[in-house]
């Protein structure tokens, strides 16, 4: 065989691995509003960057007739290439292949490209849209997923991992997206469930929809397993771009830096008026966070979980930060279950990949009842305390209005190292609301008086203004300095700058004892 004839080989075997399952089975991806496993590479990343891995793989079954279904790449397509100049490893399973079924081929090309991702330190991205394990391999295929879950917890905490689920993952295979850092789905056409609904109505007799078992809006707004929902498979593979923009390439390195545009001594006169004068009035800290970053930029995660606590990514001076927030507009920013271990998960990830934490506290304390009692408040609630503890990145703290007992600690309090403490002067930082703590404090002064009301009252204003102040604290360095709102954003791009060479650390040991 000649030169001519051997390229002329090689065109037509690409060409069959590039076709997929065929034009018809294409088509019918197209019509379910999905992009095809090629097409969603080709959008995500720099054109012409793609360096294909693997495209020849053939399964390597007999059994069921499986010997005449061997189509080359198998069902997933693998490799490497960049996203805005900077290096990514990929892999995007092909529905039009068996149902992007992940054979004992498929689990072996998706751990060479991790493999690679671990060595060369740079980040994985996963778009799954598979019908999961294919069950004629029986255990070599759960085997693929035993050594794709192995990889995912070897990358944790070492380089960023992104799943994206553009369409069915169900069984095994939802808990390589739980391992990862960031859940992105696409509304509609994804789902994720560990046993389906025919199998749920036949054991307990619940009929439910898939959508309504494992959509996207069900694991953003009630599990919490998903941090994004994306409208189609394009916003999901830019919010990937986005996120990515924020995160260093490893734990090696610093998160990268942008050109800051936005004013860095830039004061906002209307932040002193966002935090109402009574104290039982709710407002939006989204409206404090926007104003303080640059360019009033704001990346939510998990918006739709645990709306009493705000977590994501910003910039200040070009810097990417992780903002952590007490969100008093629901449940009046109290911890409760889901917010603590929200908020627990995003400070470690963030420590992870060194990107600075920045913490807004307005806290009345962990929400009380019998359900969160069962549910475990206690232990959920500490996740926090170890989160903030463990965590050596800069830690800065602003107190906006309430930090009233174990969840002022909990909240990136000094005694939990944070570096820098700041105070609006309508804080109040006590062991409990002022309300409470006169009850108890003058429960003998309040039951003589005449007018036990007025008294209360009285007596609950003087407990704010001489306990519950800002200054209290700041007297005893548990706050570095009461600040005029207006000046949050320079005073914490200083406090920044000022901790960008921090170094310190834990006591040496093999890991900790996370309270899971």
């Amino acid at each position: 065989m000649d030169i001519e004839t051997k390229i002329e080989v090689l065109k037509k075997r690409i060409f069959e691995a590039e076709l997929g399952g065929g034009e018809k089975r294409v088509r019918e991806q197209h019509e379910k509003g999905k992009m095809t496993a090629r097409e969603r590479i080709d959008y995500l990343l720099d054109k012409g960057s793609f360096q294909e891995i693997d495209k020849f793989v053939v399964h390597r079954c007999h059994d069921f007739g499986m010997g005449k279904n061997r189509i080359p790449g198998d069902g997933v397509v693998t490799g490497y290439g960049t996203i805005n100049g900077r290096r990514v490893f990929l892999f995007s399973q092909d529905f039009t292949v068996l149902g992007g079924s992940l054979s004992e081929t498929v689990g072996q090309k998706i751990c060479k490209v991790m493999d690679l991702a671990l060595q060369n330190g740079a980040p994985m991205v996963g778009m799954n849209d598979s019908g999961g394990a294919r069950i004629q391999e029986g255990v070599m295929s759960l085997g693929g997923y035993g050594e794709i879950f192995k990889r995912n917890v070897w990358s944790s905490g070492v380089v960023p991992q992104i799943s994206v689920i553009m369409g069915p993952c169900a069984g095994g295979a939802v808990y390589s997206p739980a391992l990862t850092d960031l859940v992105i789905m696409v509304k509609r056409t994804s789902n994720m469930f560990i046993t389906g609904p025919q199998v749920i109505k036949a054991v307990t007799s619940e009929e439910v929809t898939p959508e309504e078992l494992g959509g996207a809006m069900t694991h953003n707004t009630k599990s919490g397993v998903a941090h994004f929902a994306e409208e189609t498979d394009q916003d999901a593979l830019d919010r990937v771009k986005e996120i990515l923009s924020f995160f260093p390439q490893s734990y090696r390195e610093k998160a990268p830096v942008v050109p800051c545009t936005d004013d860095i001594d830039r004061k906002d006169e209307s932040l002193n008026k966002v935090v109402p004068t009574n104290p039982k009035l709710p407002y939006d800290m989204r409206d404090i966070i926007r104003k303080v970053m640059d360019s009033n930029t704001f990346l939510e995660v998990q918006r739709h979980f645990a709306t009493n606590m705000v977590v994501g990514f910003a910039r200040l001076n070009g810097h990417s930060v992780g903002i952590i927030a007490n969100q008093p507009k629901f449940l009046a920013g109290c911890l409760d279950i889901n917010a603590s271990v929200k908020c627990a998960r995003f400070v470690r990830m963030c420590d992870a990949f060194n990107i600075p934490l920045v913490t807004f506290v307005d806290v009345p304390g962990y929400l009380p009842g019998v359900n969160q009692e069962y549910g475990g408040i206690i232990k959920h609630g500490a996740k926090i305390l170890f989160a903030y503890s463990e965590a050596t990145v800069p830690k800065i703290t602003v107190v906006t209005r309430k930090a009233y007992g174990g969840a002022y600690i909990a909240m990136s309090s000094k005694h939990l190292a944070a570096d820098a403490n700041y105070a609006y002067p309508t804080a109040e930082i006590a062991v409990m609301g002022p309300e409470g703590a006169a009850n108890i404090i003058f429960r003998k002064e309040i039951s003589d008086a005449k007018d036990p009301n007025a008294v209360r009252e009285k007596l609950i204003e003087e407990y704010r203004d001489n306990f519950a102040s800002p200054f209290r604290a700041a007297e005893v360095g548990y706050i570095d300095e009461v600040i005029f709102p207006e000046d949050t954003r320079p005073k914490l791009i200083k406090a920044l700058m000022m901790l960008q060479n921090k170094k310190t650390s834990i006591p040496e040991r093999r890991h900790g004892n996370v309270p899971l």
